[in-house]
């Protein structure tokens, strides 16, 4: 089992929540609706930052967005979010969320570190 320690960078405000999906299952990222095993996160915005203490060995991914209203979903116009996203590696987001590929890293040894930066398009 390992710790993994994710911070959470360019957070335009304190407001809100942070919500987190944390899956090694591609079929369930980046929503985690179906995963039993996910884990799924809620922080307060203010913190930036949190901690999974006991992380099974293996390929993950990891999909946040900025709740900064605290409605508990991501807004949306038009099909474009209206609040902040990020994933682990920071890929690139053309049309929708990433693959899981471009997303995974991996957790081995006692600890790892991820730095997820947020987005904004409006």
């Amino acid at each position: 089992m390992a710790r993994l320690d994710v911070t959470i960078d360019q957070l335009r405000s304190a407001k809100g929540l942070i919500r987190v999906c944390l899956t090694a299952d591609p079929a369930n990222f980046p929503a985690c609706i179906d995963d039993a095993d996910a884990v799924t996160l809620s922080v307060p915005a203010a913190q930036g930052r949190f901690t999974v203490p006991a992380l099974r060995h293996g390929l993950y991914a990891l999909a946040v967005i900025h709740d900064e209203n605290g409605n508990g979903r991501l807004d949306t116009f038009a099909g474009i979010p209206r609040e902040g996203y990020g994933f682990s590696r920071n890929p690139a987001a053309r049309f929708g969320p990433p693959r899981f590929t471009a997303a995974r890293f991996a957790v081995a040894g006692d600890e790892g570190a991820e730095r997820v930066r947020m987005r904004y398009i409006f």
